[in-house]
């Protein structure tokens, strides 16, 4: 586990999009923290370091948003689901297990059906006004090195 503290808006960004430019396809990240914590926000900078020159928005009532940069994001909210089943009508797996990159927000939700291979990531407002303490946990090998690498600054 790591602990990454973001201050201000331009860390974030710059944490964001060095993100992106680490990710591949296949790649899948888990997003929680409390509404208002940064979630949507750091997708865009991680889309930005992923190549996407569309205006990235929270798919709080589609579910998904689909993004073409080097290639594709797929951005979920899954915030007012009951519970995993609700994905099944929109074959969530094509999505988990495709050659794009996976965002989840609200990732504690539907844990069950997460591949195991995943960057978890929480997201918590700091003690300062524009303060954010990312907390990260990688599974497998690939995303423990993405981890380690994001943590080396």
């Amino acid at each position: 586990m790591v602990t990454i503290r973001l201050r201000g808006l331009n860390e974030t960004d710059s944490f964001g999009q060095k993100l992106g430019r680490l990710l591949k396809p296949g790649d899948l990240i888990s997003m929680t923290g409390d509404l208002g914590a940064g979630k949507t926000t750091l997708t865009k900078s991680i889309g930005i370091g992923l190549g996407v020159e569309d205006y990235i928005t929270s798919p709080t009532f589609t579910l998904i948003n689909e993004y073409k940069g080097r290639f594709w994001l797929y951005h979920f909210d899954v915030y007012r689901l009951e519970d995993e089943v609700d994905l099944l009508d929109l074959g969530y797996e094509e999505y988990f297990y495709s050659n794009g990159v996976t965002i989840v927000e609200w990732g504690d939700k539907i844990e069950s059906i997460l591949p195991k291979d995943r960057i978890d990531m929480r997201i918590e407002r700091g003690s300062e006004l524009d303060e954010r303490v990312i907390t990260l946990y990688g599974e497998g090998d690939r995303y423990k090195r993405i981890v380690k690498e994001l943590n080396m600054d």
